[in-house]
């Protein structure tokens, strides 16, 4: 059974839906009182799923893949699948954000580079889950509206692996726009608020143009 929590417009006021996913250590509970207040975000449904634990992974995002670390993330990603197929049968043609912090935008950036459906991202500080030395997957992404930032100094992404990232994204196709922010701690600041808010705006005029022709 799922156990996100629903913020924001109810599912048939909805032009848009947004599936955000928690980092290491918060609940979606935390995201809902420090992250959607601060965002300009009417007409979007929000989806927050729970981790079964207290981190979808154990592992540092940087760190060489093992089969504890993969099967971790399978699951964790199984679940954030669910809850983007439940955001499409909750709000029927209107698109869907993936979003996450922290560990949450790792985990948005293994969705994406493995196939997942989406029709926009928004990851605020994270890089793939892996090792340099890792055969990661990297998926066709077909202009798909990305938005990623992170600290130049990040305490726990580190900025070349967020740089790595940047490139596998740029690479498979997205229409990219990438921030690095000088001296930010581990949080989501105002600019980054202000680029998510422009995002999820652009999407849900892209939601009511739907409806207008539907």
């Amino acid at each position: 059974m799922s156990q996100a929590i629903h913020h924001g417009a109810s599912a048939d006021q909805a032009r848009a839906a947004c599936v955000f996913v928690h980092g290491r250590g918060q609940t979606p509970e935390q995201m809902v009182e420090t992250v959607l207040p601060r965002l300009d975000a009417a007409g979007v449904s929000f989806r927050l799923p729970r981790s079964p634990g207290e981190a979808w992974y154990d592992a540092r995002a940087i760190d060489p893949l093992n089969e504890r670390t993969s099967a971790q993330v399978s699951e964790a990603l199984d679940i954030i699948t669910g809850e983007v197929e439940r955001a499409r049968r909750d709000c029927p043609g209107m698109p869907v954000v993936l979003a996450g912090f922290s560990q949450g935008a790792c985990l948005t950036v293994e969705y994406l580079m493995r196939g997942g459906r989406a029709d926009a991202a928004a990851i605020l500080t994270g890089c793939r889950v892996g090792g340099e030395e890792d055969d990661l997957p990297r998926a066709a992404l077909g202009g798909m509206p990305v938005y990623a930032s992170c600290g130049d100094d990040d305490p726990w992404i580190p900025l070349p692996a967020f740089q790595r990232a940047l490139g596998d994204i740029a690479a498979s196709g997205a229409r990219l726009r990438a921030d690095i922010i000088p001296g930010r701690g581990h949080e989501v600041d105002a600019e980054e608020c202000e680029e998510f808010s422009r995002l999820l705006a652009a999407v849900a005029a892209a939601g009511r143009e739907l409806e207008r022709t539907q």
